[in-house]
């Protein structure tokens, strides 16, 4: 699933990895769209599910030093929302991701990814929306315009293997964490890289 550094119009492309419960995913969504208006960008959204264990330990293995960063990331994470007047409440549990990022991957397909994207994250972080609930998914999906009874039958069948092999195609290309964006081949990881990945963009070409 390799995508070019132009579109078909000449446009930029790039790359874009998010996860709906990663609260910098969120935040960094807005950004990300406004840059790419300015700089006449194509975005290529595709799920990077993390496994929070290995991103952030299990909670049984957690050092206080451990719990001080992850109190910290939600607390910046949670600034950059007020910034931007979003809601951003803590997670109730440990969550998988499987089920939304699926949902993305279909809405994609499907010609109702914009309001998708939005609503799932915003319904998220409100606690109006559970990413692993299939019955939430499935009516995300319908409430888009989508076929929910297709998308349940993807999920359960080719999603699991598209998603990990886009996971596997990600870290072979360097992805670790959300959100990263990879441009020609270099990869921009977090929202406060933005910034660069459009001093790269907007860079005069040699």
């Amino acid at each position: 699933m390799t995508d070019r550094s132009t579109g078909a119009e000449g446009r930029p492309v790039v790359r874009c990895y998010t996860d709906y419960k990663s609260p910098y995913a969120y935040v960094a969504l807005a950004p990300t769209l406004a840059l790419a208006a300015r700089c006449d960008v194509a975005l290529v959204w595709r799920p990077y599910t993390l496994r929070i264990a290995e991103f952030m330990g299990t909670v049984e293995a957690r050092t206080p030093h451990f719990w001080r960063k992850v109190r910290y990331s939600y607390m910046d994470a949670r600034r950059h929302a007020n910034r931007q007047g979003l809601t951003l409440k803590g997670p109730r549990k440990i969550y998988d991701g499987y089920w939304s990022n699926a949902g993305m991957l279909f809405a994609q397909a499907h010609g109702i990814f914009e309001g998708y994207h939005r609503a799932v994250f915003e319904k998220f972080w409100k606690h109006e929306l559970d990413v692993d609930s299939p019955d939430d998914i499935c009516a995300e999906i319908a409430a888009q315009g989508g076929d929910a009874a297709a998308f349940r039958a993807y999920a359960e069948g080719p999603g699991r293997e598209e998603q990990a092999e886009i996971v596997a195609e990600a870290e072979e290309l360097g992805v670790f964490g959300v959100p990263s964006f990879l441009y020609e081949g270099e990869l921009f990881w977090g929202n406060d890289r933005l910034a660069m990945l459009e001093e790269r963009l907007t860079a005069p070409r040699p």
